[in-house]
């Protein structure tokens, strides 16, 4: 749990400074991993479109290298500025949610985006990274005694539940769970009492399989299903998975080498350059490209929390954990999906796979990683 008013040895950058020298205070590190992680989505939708550059890699380049600007252009903004945004992120992010409900396109069956002429615009994406800004400012501002009180669980439980509904409706069960999730692991960050951790344990044993019934449209349940038994469809629902596994498996250690994947040349695995990249790493690049791409995830991971260690607000701490949780929830569950080791629900591989909001959304949430620990020696107000 992150301790409140915690103080952080060592030298510490005054709110001052010229941008220059705000740039050279940021660690490097992290952005150039994401860059890395970035180059490889471009080398991987190149291999899954057949060597075609405008089939989504040519694109792919210059959203990853759009998203390193504004990632670098959020990083330099004082976090004392997101502090006070935090709350007008959120209600914009939910007006843009009740937004796809009246004037939402529909792509595949789903109602997700917004058609803004120039560009389309995933407004669940850009709610992963508002909610955290709402929650971090609600336990900043709100006194310890309160964080396991009714009242306190109250509020964060309405942040969540708005954004969770509408994105539901979309419908988007993979976004509903990884905004949820990260909801709640923002809460128990903040020091929520055991007691209250046993209780909801309780609420959800029962909730879950209720939610499964009367919550989930016909064809996610089937995705549930699948994933409990895959070879209960083999033709239908089980068959992204089933495809998947083989590409993998077909890979080996080695791999067949790169534009050689043969699952992938006869299209065997759909969505292959989005929500299934993996199994064109996995194929073409075998065991060793595999965990050599979770390594690089894991050292993103690993260097979020060691700036998370080095910030002495709450605010600014659980900015940091809660964008990390954001992060590796979005690896997990596209690994677990590729590997049929959870249900397909529909989330990308964050960098890698092709996708335009999502990338921004990430690369976004790493500007205000980069924010809170350039900052990290600046007081924050509570208004609590």
């Amino acid at each position: 749990m992150v301790a409140r008013g915690g103080s952080f040895r060592g030298a510490v950058p005054a709110s001052g400074g010229s941008l220059t020298t705000k740039l050279f205070e940021i660690n490097w590190l992290l952005p150039t991993l994401v860059g890395v992680l970035g180059l490889v989505g471009v080398t991987m939708i190149f291999a899954a479109t057949d060597g075609v550059w405008r089939y989504g890699a040519l694109q792919h380049f210059v959203r990853v290298g759009f998203g390193a600007l504004v990632m670098l252009a959020i990083a330099l903004i004082d976090i004392r500025i997101w502090y006070r945004l935090a709350y007008p992120a959120y209600i914009i992010g939910l007006l843009m949610l009740i937004g796809v409900e009246v004037f939402g396109v529909e792509v595949n069956g789903s109602v997700r985006w917004l058609d803004l002429g120039v560009a389309r615009l995933q407004p669940s994406e850009v709610m992963k990274p508002a909610i955290v800004l709402a929650l971090a400012r609600y336990y900043h501002d709100l006194p310890s005694d309160r964080v396991s009180h009714i009242i306190g669980l109250l509020g964060a439980l309405i942040l969540l539940a708005l954004p969770m509904a509408l994105i539901l409706r979309q419908p988007d069960l993979g976004t509903t769970l990884l905004l949820g999730t990260t909801g709640v692991v923002v809460v128990y960050l903040a020091g929520i009492s055991w007691r209250v951790i046993g209780f909801a344990s309780l609420f959800a044993a029962v909730g879950i399989p209720l939610f499964f019934k009367y919550g989930l449209k016909a064809y996610q349940q089937e995705r549930v299903l699948t994933f409990l038994d895959p070879t209960r469809d083999p033709a239908g629902a089980s068959y992204h998975i089933t495809q998947s596994k083989i590409a993998l498996g077909s890979g080996g250690v080695n791999g067949k080498g790169f534009m050689r994947g043969t699952q992938r040349q006869g299209e065997y695995v759909p969505e292959n350059r989005t929500d299934f990249i993996f199994t064109v790493i996995g194929e073409e690049f075998g065991l060793i490209g595999g965990l050599l791409t979770m390594g690089l995830y894991m050292a993103v991971i690993g260097v979020c929390v060691w700036l998370s260690l080095q910030c002495k607000e709450m605010f600014a701490k659980l900015l940091i954990l809660g964008l990390t949780t954001t992060f590796t929830l979005y690896i997990f569950i596209n690994l677990g999906m590729v590997m049929g080791l959870a249900p397909v629900v529909g989330v990308p591989l964050p960098l890698i796979s092709y996708g335009g909001t999502v990338i921004l959304a990430v690369m976004g949430g790493f500007g205000l990683i980069l924010s809170a620990h350039l900052y990290r020696g600046v007081e924050l107000p509570r208004s609590g």
